[in-house]
């Protein structure tokens, strides 16, 4: 198959070029025009497909839930906004309900789906602090244990690549040093954490934040807390949810242009009630939240953030015409950037030759005209 536009990005630009599909990869990139193509695109900008590693749900479903029915729907309709790979988030919740979770979406990806291809499960809490807990249920949270996370990874049969835990809680730091021998992204969340605390973290293996600027210890000119850690370590990847509710664009701009092209990933942080009309009630982790007009999730019982229902091609458009941020800053952060966080860059996050044929095709809008998974235009 033979795709070509005049917008296509490639090595950190827009280049008129001819991609050269078979067996799902990208096996050749031509000047455009070389051969008669298959699809023009013309002047519609071409992207790599979207990677979401902070998400729980969508159309109704939470992989909480633990329901194969629901994932494959998830994975079948999420590719409508660009998303080609996610990470299946769960919330904090007792052992029984986590297991199942994690070997509900071990099962999905063992029989097969459609759509979005499942990168694994990112493990949200329970080992979290009470203060910074937001909507995690609190009486669910626990310490930090290697032996109990063992056995989520054996239910989720390997399948669990990064976890959102505060550190602080961690003794001797002996579950990151676990995890950071065994491959799984340790990211600091839900955390009270100070600045020092995320230094040491991350001199113990820790190698991200989870959405940050919400769920941490704020920055103060003398007391930095853990977005002054995100802002200063520079090889420590953060995630952000870009909707303008959880952070103000000014928030976002200042973020990105702080941490550079590299290490910022746009996460949605999206929950079931993502595809549902404002008004509409779910149980989240236990506690209800209702979605406002502004597309944002909040508890009933507090009005506080509960999670967002963010399509990550809206989240591109924010930071780019709204909070200002360079273009290559903002489809790195949900292309090649998640994908090395997670280890995948070697098929994933880049328009290249060899690289998994996972494109977005863009209106001038940022609305999507066609997602390819594997080279498969996914839209009608």
């Amino acid at each position: 198959m033979l795709i070509q536009g005049k917008k296509i990005w490639i090595a950190d630009q827009f280049m008129a070029a001819e991609l050269d599909i078979r067996d799902g990869k990208i096996a050749d990139i031509l000047p455009y025009g070389s051969r008669p193509a298959d699809v023009d695109y013309e002047d519609l900008r071409i992207v790599p497909g979207f990677l979401d590693i902070h998400c729980h749900g969508a159309y109704g479903f939470d992989t909480n839930d633990a329901n194969e029915e629901g994932l494959r729907n998830w994975t079948k309709n999420v590719v409508s906004e660009g998303v080609t790979g996610f990470l299946a988030t769960t919330i904090t919740q007792s052992e029984e309900v986590l297991t199942k979770a994690v070997a509900n979406v071990a099962k999905v990806m063992e029989d097969g789906y459609e759509g979005a291809e499942i990168l694994g499960i990112h493990f949200e809490g329970p080992y979290l602090d009470m203060v910074y807990k937001g909507a995690q249920p609190e009486q669910h949270i626990v310490k930090p244990t290697i032996e109990q996370f063992k056995r989520y990874q054996e239910a989720a049969k390997g399948n669990i690549r990064y976890i959102t835990m505060a550190t602080e809680t961690d003794e001797d730091f002996a579950l990151t040093h676990y995890l950071t021998e065994h491959n799984v992204v340790v990211s600091i969340g839900h955390s009270a954490a100070t600045y020092e605390q995320a230094a040491m973290a991350y001199a113990h293996g820790a190698r991200s934040m989870t959405h940050v600027y919400n769920g941490m210890t704020p920055f103060n000119h003398r007391a930095n807390g853990l977005v002054g850690a995100a802002y200063r370590i520079r090889t420590m990847y953060g995630e952000i949810i870009c909707d303008g509710n959880h952070s103000t664009t000014a928030a976002l701009n200042n973020y990105f242009m702080s941490k550079g092209p590299d290490y910022s990933i746009m996460i949605s942080d999206a929950l079931m009630a993502k595809g549902s009309p404002a008004g509409s009630r779910y149980i989240f982790g236990g506690n209800e939240i209702e979605i406002y007009p502004d597309g944002s999730a909040h508890l009933t019982s507090t009005g506080g953030l509960a999670g967002s229902t963010l399509k990550l091609n809206d989240g591109l458009r924010i930071l780019v015409e709204e909070a200002m941020v360079p273009f290559n800053y903002a489809i790195n952060s949900c292309t090649i950037n998640p994908a090395r966080c997670i280890g995948v860059d070697n098929r994933k996050g880049l328009i290249g030759v060899g690289m998994d044929a996972d494109l977005v095709v863009l209106e001038h809008d940022y609305q999507v005209r066609q997602t390819y998974r594997m080279g498969q235009a996914q839209l009608p």
